[in-house]
C-alpha cells in the first residue's frame, strides 16, 4: 500500500482526519477501527499510527474544531453592532452554512460527542453548554429590546437549533433544492416565527 499523500485535500494529517469523519459518520465511532481507516485512507494500519495515536485523538480535534468554529464565530456576533434580530438571523445562517459546507465533522460532534474520552468530554460538554446560553442571551436581550417575541429564550434556540439539524435529511436527499434556497427559506421560517411585528 501507498504512503498517505498530501496536496490538495490539505497535510497528511487533515486527509487522515477527513477520511475518518466520512467512515465515522457512515459506520459509527464505536463500529470504525484504525483498520477501517487505514484502508480507506489506502495505507497499512502500523503506517497510520505515525500520524495520529487513536481513533479517539482523531475525534477530539474534529469536535473542538467545530467547536472553536462555532464559538469563533459567536464571539464576533456578540460583538457587533447590529440588531439583536439580526444577530441571532446571523447565528441561523451560519449553522445553516456549516450543515451544508462541513456536515460530516458538524454531525460528529453533533452526534458522536459522548465518545470522547475524559477530561475531553466534560470539557466539550461545557462548551457546548455555553455556547447555547450565549446565544440564549442573544435571544434574551432581543426580547428585552422588543425585536424578539416574549418566548423562552431556552426553547428558541432549542427550537432553532432542532429544525438546523434536520439539514441532514436534505443531505441524504437527491438535493432537488438548492442548498441556497434552502438556507434563504429556513431563514424566513425561523426568523419570521420569533420577530416582534412592528407596529
Amino acid at each position: 500500500m501507498s504512503k498517505i499523500i498530501p496536496g490538495k485535500y490539505g497535510t497528511k494529517r487533515e486527509v487522515i482526519t477527513q477520511s475518518a469523519s466520512r467512515l465515522f459518520k457512515e459506520k459509527g465511532f464505536n463500529a470504525t477501527s484504525m483498520r477501517d481507516l487505514a484502508e480507506a485512507i489506502g495505507v497499512e494500519a502500523p503506517s497510520l499510527y505515525n500520524h495520529i495515536g487513536s481513533k479517539s485523538e482523531i475525534l477530539q480535534e474534529i469536535c473542538f474544531r467545530i467547536a472553536n468554529i462555532f464559538t469563533t464565530h459567536i464571539n464576533e456576533v456578540e460583538n457587533n453592532k447590529e440588531s439583536f434580530i439580526k444577530k441571532v438571523e446571523s447565528i441561523i445562517r451560519f449553522h445553516i452554512k456549516m450543515m451544508i459546507e462541513e456536515y460530516e465533522s458538524v454531525y460528529l460532534s453533533d452526534h458522536e460527542w459522548k465518545h470522547l474520552p475524559e477530561p475531553y468530554l466534560s470539557n466539550f460538554k461545557n462548551q457546548r453548554k455555553n455556547y447555547r446560553k450565549r446565544f440564549a442571551d442573544i435571544v434574551q436581550k432581543g426580547i428585552e429590546q422588543k425585536e424578539i417575541k416574549n418566548i423562552n429564550p431556552y426553547i428558541v434556540v432549542l427550537t432553532i437549533l432542532s429544525s438546523i439539524g434536520g439539514i441532514e435529511s436534505w443531505q441524504r436527499s437527491s438535493k432537488t433544492i438548492e442548498a441556497k434556497e434552502l438556507e434563504e427559506d429556513m431563514v424566513k421560517i425561523l426568523i419570521q416565527g420569533i420577530q416582534k411585528s412592528q407596529i
